[in-house]
């Protein structure tokens, strides 16, 4: 029985003609493409009608087949009428990007089209913690590798445990802040810009008294000419113990005679209180500090001039660089007054300093704070149990006493003897109380 319809056996075998061409038949029993392929039961050229497919119906092309019907058709297109979209015409379904399994775009909005999902909304919370961790992770490391960097750097040469005879400790911690002379590290031509002169050696140029404590900062200036007696010590080199002989001398001999420790123990036999700290400060490293934080503005009351330090100054507000701020601070000639003239200056220009130091502008500035704590910790000489935090403590105590939290004097004096500052005993002994017990400060110095 011939299963092709409209042609008999005679077609089967080739004999005649039928309605199609001969190369177009096949044998019944050949099934290609398996049950549902071409040539198979359920398949497009079947006997069975495919899925979507109504007896009688002409088999559907493979691209037009309810198994590639996209899932949702083309933008104002609907179905035809077998039930498959319709791609605009052509047959071929490239509009659509079904030949590859996509859906319309060829990967937007990931259905069932087989395209890429879209990508999630950043998770911003997520980005903002991990970038807050990040730079305070950084931020950690840089305050841990610079502490370290200069604490190292600190000069910390006075041994304050070869002083003898010390008096007790009081409450509140004290400074003993010197400016020598030291000319060392610079050259010739350092020398002749900033008028130190060639001196070897070196003395002290300044001597103050810094009180920190719970009554606000006390400073309190040293004349170099205070009239003091040398006591009993132990040579800072030779270990060997010198007795005291009743001698009176200037202040700043005792540096001269043995150095830091010598003067730590003169101060204090002659006050009777106890120096916690010592810091000293040469002209090169004082220079480079102001220069470092681009100068020190200063309010200058009375225009003067002092050849031998290179001072040359007009009254008024103006910004001092380094030479200039080293000739401030050195010139006593100028006035008509001893050495107190010149000490006055000098708290004046060190509070003013360690204000605009002890700034966030300079601490957080990379720029501002490195150059500058390179130019101070290189030239500054401390006792071997000062920290870094003592030092800035020292600088703040400073700022406070121009930020109207402290109070600056000099030590009182009560008149003079064989051309040096005497010392007036009963208000240095009220005074010396008073910080001891951390008591505000009631005593008034020469002004």
């Amino acid at each position: 029985m011939n299963e092709w319809p409209g042609s008999d056996d005679r077609d089967r075998y080739g004999r005649g003609s039928g309605a199609e061409p001969e190369g177009a038949r096949a044998m019944p029993h050949v099934r290609r493409g398996g049950p549902d392929g071409p040539g198979g039961p359920g398949g497009p050229g079947g006997p069975y009608p495919g899925p979507g497919q109504q007896p009688g119906e002409p088999p559907l092309p493979p691209h037009l087949s309810p198994r590639r019907r996209p899932s949702v058709p083309p933008q104002g297109q609907g179905p035809d009428p077998y039930g498959n979209s319709y791609d605009g015409g052509h047959g071929d379904g490239y509009n659509t990007g079904q030949v590859y399994g996509g859906g319309r775009g060829g990967g937007q909005g990931g259905g069932q089209g087989g395209g890429r999902a879209p990508r999630p909304a950043p998770n911003w919370g997520r980005r903002i913690k991990w970038t807050v961790l990040t730079l305070v992770a950084v931020l950690l490391v840089t305050s841990v590798a610079t502490y370290f960097w200069a604490d190292g750097k600190l000069r910390r040469e006075v041994d304050l445990s070869t002083v003898i005879d010390r008096p007790e400790e009081g409450d509140g911690t004290n400074y003993l802040i010197v400016g020598s002379d030291s000319r060392e590290g610079m050259s010739d031509e350092d020398k002749k810009k900033l008028h130190t002169g060639s001196a070897e050696g070196k003395r002290t140029d300044s001597m103050m008294i810094l009180h920190d404590g719970g009554n606000g900062p006390t400073l309190i200036s040293l004349p170099r000419d205070s009239d003091v007696e040398i006591p009993s010590f132990v040579g800072s080199k030779s270990g060997k113990k010198y007795a005291a002989k009743g001698r009176h001398t200037k202040l700043n001999a005792a540096y001269a005679e043995d150095g830091p420790e010598l003067l730590v123990r003169t101060v204090e036999h002659n006050t009777g209180l106890r120096i916690d700290h010592y810091v000293e400060i040469g002209f090169a490293g004082f220079a480079n500090i102001v220069d470092a934080i681009g100068g020190v503005e200063m309010d200058i009351p009375k225009a003067f001039k002092d050849k031998k330090s290179g001072a040359d100054f007009q009254a008024g507000k103006q910004t001092l660089n380094g030479e200039q701020a080293l000739a401030f601070v050195r010139t006593r000639y100028a006035f008509a007054g001893s050495d107190l003239d010149r000490t006055k200056n000098q708290q004046k220009f060190l509070a003013a300093l360690a204000s605009q130091t002890a700034t966030p502008g300079t601490i957080i500035n990379p720029f501002k704070l490195y150059p500058t704590m390179s130019a101070g910790l290189d030239t500054v000489i401390v006792d071997k149990d000062m920290g870094l935090f003592d030092l800035g403590s020292m600088f703040f105590a400073m700022k406070g006493v121009t930020g109207g939290d402290g109070k600056s004097m000099n030590m009182p004096i009560a008149g003079s003897v064989g051309g040096n500052l005497r010392w007036d005993k009963a208000k240095v002994a009220q005074l010396v109380g008073q910080l001891k017990n951390d008591e505000p400060v009631t005593v008034s110095g020469n002004e």
